[in-house]
């Protein structure tokens, strides 16, 4: 059988039967924006429809090898390896995202910054930044649709479903190792703005509540206060207005724990507008009741260190029509 040769991964391995040409075995030559990869996480993005316990499977018997030489799942690839990949058969894909969809197609509105490493987009809140759990798909899976011709689309970071604003989208490997290490050295900073219930102290501007994440018998995770066990987490604030009965504010998260923000405001006395988890009833019902359906937590800037070009950029998303609309209807306070 005459060898298949790419250069990079092809997006599924041939699905035959008795009437159609027989699977052959591929050769995949690596490149330099995979290196450094693990050979495991490689393989479940490029053989699309082969499970993870076959990869191991195929791994461990050396069906799959690197440089004809077995490997470990652990294997960290580097550039100009070459990988053989034995004759195998995988499931047909999932059809795939359509970009006639208006939720997929109105994304490109919503792209604030777009170069040929990465994107910087304003993700429109109930959107999920991937598929799974029962949706179809997610941000990624629809930014991926808009963009058949990118070798590779990755999430740099996440947002809740219901928070809207910046988000970082990585178009090459190496601008998304590059942006994960200054995630981890804390260069990146973003700024979520949330309208709260209550008068906001100005004095009050760091909390540093732990937190753990607590799974409920209905399998719902929410995240609870916890100064023993909990993990170690601040979130810095401002007063940006103050209004009649609530308040708007600015939180700058120092560490990166789920639902954060929203606990700290919680846990402070000043629940976030329209919070299903976290929220006052009776606030969201008075915010729900002049037009907003939606969580008010908006990531609306990010500053970082651009990978190619290493010049610090900033980024603004702004508001959606709801955060627009329901800012209008309050009343500024003054004192």
């Amino acid at each position: 059988m005459k060898p298949e040769n790419t250069k990079v991964a092809s997006n599924s391995a041939e699905n035959t039967d008795n009437s159609e040409e027989r699977p052959k075995v591929r050769f995949i030559t690596i490149d330099e924006e995979t290196d450094g990869q693990r050979i495991d996480n490689f393989l479940m993005k490029t053989l699309k429809g082969v499970p993870k316990s076959m990869i191991y499977r195929l791994l461990r018997k050396g069906e799959i090898r690197v440089n004809k030489k077995r490997i470990k799942p652990e294997f960290k690839l580097s550039n100009e390896d070459i990988i053989r990949v034995a004759p195998i058969r995988v499931s047909e894909e999932a059809a795939p995202v359509s970009t006639k969809l208006n939720i997929v197609a109105n994304l490109e509105q919503h792209i604030l910054f777009e170069d040929e490493c990465m994107m910087v987009i304003n993700k429109p809140t109930g959107m999920a930044v991937h598929g799974g759990s029962g949706l179809s798909f997610g941000l990624i899976e629809a930014l991926r649709a808009l963009r058949p011709q990118a070798k590779m689309l990755e999430l740099v970071h996440r947002l809740d479903r219901d928070t809207s604003g910046c988000l970082m989208v990585a178009k090459k490997r190496s601008a998304l190792r590059n942006l994960h290490e200054q995630l981890r050295n804390k260069t990146v900073q973003k700024f979520y703005h949330a309208l709260v219930k209550g008068h906001w102290n100005p004095k009050m501007k760091r909390v540093t509540e732990g937190l753990r994440k607590n799974d409920l018998k209905s399998g719902e995770r929410v995240v609870v206060v916890d100064n023993v066990n909990g993990k170690e987490s601040e979130t810095r604030f401002i007063v940006l207005k103050h209004y009649e009965g609530c308040s708007l504010v600015r939180a700058f998260p120092v560490t990166g724990r789920t639902h954060q923000i929203r606990v700290h405001c919680q846990v402070s006395g000043h629940p976030i507008a329209c919070d299903s988890k976290y929220g006052s009833e009776e606030f969201t019902a008075a915010i729900n009741k002049q037009g907003c359906k939606r969580l008010f937590l908006h990531a609306a800037s990010i500053e970082f260190t651009h990978p190619r070009s290493e010049q610090r950029v900033k980024f603004e998303a702004p508001y959606d029509a709801a955060l627009t609309n329901i800012l209008k209807k309050q009343t500024v306070k003054t004192y």
